[in-house]
């Protein structure tokens, strides 16, 4: 357990209608450190009672939170966004002991969720209509934009405060209320982001709060999707969970935001600034681990280039220090368990088999703190025959596959069922063009590797899903259009 200058962030019940709460029938969640696997704090294992009970809040106290103004609305979002940034170091801590997140990483998060809290604080008073010319005389056509209503908001692990900030602050912005569920591995950086939430004034009911594990979770989503109250489901994950939840919300009709898998490519062409792709890779790739949804999974380098980039990225690669998450040193820390790590070096072992030369890496690595770590890694000679080279790794492993020709590579990079990012590093601004159209993803990182910013919208295509967040656009998802035609006016 972390120790905080403010240890009432810790927190270990639900909080639905404004009060802290045990699970119904009194189940509890144990919460693992990912570097060992061994139990460290607990909270409610909710079920599909404790979910309609939040739904009961959020319901009621939809009607005055969605009437109340845009300026208020942004106010208690300031309030809030500024509690996030004072505590940002107990909530980093929380982060990288139940994440595994190195520490520096950890406190980027907070800051980086803390972003879209800001936003869309100021997005709130910019919600407009329009007034439409009337085709008749003594017609005026009026376009309202409206809260859609209740949102269920189910967030993943590996960011376990900027996934759940970037849903619930467009959503309060907008006027809907919340009921969230956050990952089983990384609730207690939920629930303390809740609990700061709370503590700037939060009205009862606008934010509930519910953790479940992996045996009680489908319960407490299949209870939302059931709910005609709940209008929205906005859902970040692996695609067959994205495309359950679009099944299953059908018979009410709800609005989806999906942000689902990635298999990102990373293109380096001949006349790339090797120096600046090799940069933009390590950010890219390594954060986290490699544990992100847009981190490159399949790298492809120009034959021209080849060598060179190789022999540049293992050198990077290899000095990167695996260590504890809190040790202000480390780069990269545990993965978030045992399943992961065993992913990663299955992955690795059937490149192997299958003809891949590790240049650099390839291992599991013991720390003094535990057995979950996967040493970074290189591996070239990749081809599309790899395990790795179809699905998502998940982990610090680079694997380089060689290609001769635009066309080729770009054939390749959009041979997969998922479209979320994509990078890409030339100096011909010609073939720039060209390749970014070309590029089937929602999102496109040209000569740059860090491409996530809350001005920008987030989103994918294909099976990566749909619905953007984040910039101006984000709000969309969390509001319908309603048209107005007032007559007798002539």
């Amino acid at each position: 357990m972390p120790t905080l200058s403010e240890q009432a962030l810790l927190r270990s019940q639900n909080l639905i209608d404004d009060r802290w709460c045990d699970a119904g029938l009194g189940a509890r969640l144990p919460v693992a450190d990912p570097a060992t696997g061994e139990t460290f704090a607990n909270v409610p294992d909710s079920d599909a009672g404790d979910a309609r009970l939040a739904v009961d809040a959020a319901a009621a106290a939809f009607p005055a939170w969605s009437r109340r103004p845009a300026r208020e609305r942004a106010q208690l979002l300031k309030r809030w966004h500024a509690l996030i940034l004072t505590h940002q170091e107990d909530l980093a801590r929380i982060i990288s002991t139940e994440q595994g997140k190195p520490l520096k990483e950890a406190r980027g998060e907070v800051q980086y969720g803390a972003s879209y809290v800001e936003w869309f604080a100021e997005e709130a008073t910019r919600i407009c209509g329009d007034i439409v010319a009337e085709a008749v005389p003594g017609r005026k056509l009026l376009v309202l934009k409206e809260p859609v209503g209740v949102v269920a908001a189910i967030t993943p692990w590996n960011f376990p405060l900027a996934m759940i900030a970037r849903k619930i602050a467009p959503a309060l912005a907008a006027g809907c209320t919340v009921v969230a569920k956050p990952a089983e591995d990384t609730p207690l950086t939920a629930l303390a982001l809740v609990w700061l939430a709370q503590q700037a004034g939060m009205p009862a009911g606008v934010l509930n709060i519910v953790t479940a594990s992996r045996e009680h979770t489908p319960g407490v989503v299949d209870a939302w999707l059931a709910d005609s109250r709940v209008r929205k489901i906005t859902f970040t994950g692996s695609t067959p969970v994205g495309k359950h939840l679009a099944r299953e919300s059908a018979a009410t009709l709800k609005k989806l935001s999906l942000e689902l898998g990635g298999n990102a490519p990373f293109i380096v062409f001949e006349d790339a600034d090797l120096d600046a792709a090799v940069d933009g890779l390590m950010a890219s790739k390594f954060r986290n681990g490699g544990q992100t949804c847009v981190c490159p999974n399949r790298v492809y380098v120009h034959d021209a280039v080849h060598d060179a980039f190789v022999e540049r990225l293992a050198q990077r690669v290899g000095a990167l220090h695996v260590g504890p998450a809190t040790e202000e040193a480390a780069q990269i820390g545990p993965m978030i368990n045992a399943r992961a790590v065993d992913k990663i070096a299955r992955h690795v072992e059937d490149a192997v088999a299958r003809g891949a030369r590790v240049v650099t890496g390839g291992k599991r690595v013991r720390t003094g703190d535990g057995p979950h770590y996967y040493a970074p890694t290189v591996l070239a000679d990749a081809t599309p025959a790899m395990e790795l080279s179809c699905e998502e790794t998940f982990g610090p492993v680079a694997p380089i596959f060689r290609f001769r020709d635009e066309a080729e590579v770009i054939r390749d990079a959009n041979d997969t069922p998922f479209g979320l990012a994509a990078y890409f590093y030339s100096n011909d601004i010609r073939r720039i063009w060209r390749v970014a159209q070309a590029l089937e993803t929602g999102m496109v990182g040209i000569n740059e590797g860090a491409i996530a910013a809350e001005a920008a919208p987030f989103g994918g295509v294909k099976e990566s899903g749909y619905g953007r967040e984040g910039s101006r656009h984000g709000l969309d998802d969390y509001m319908h259009t309603k048209y107005l035609c007032q007559g007798q006016l002539g």
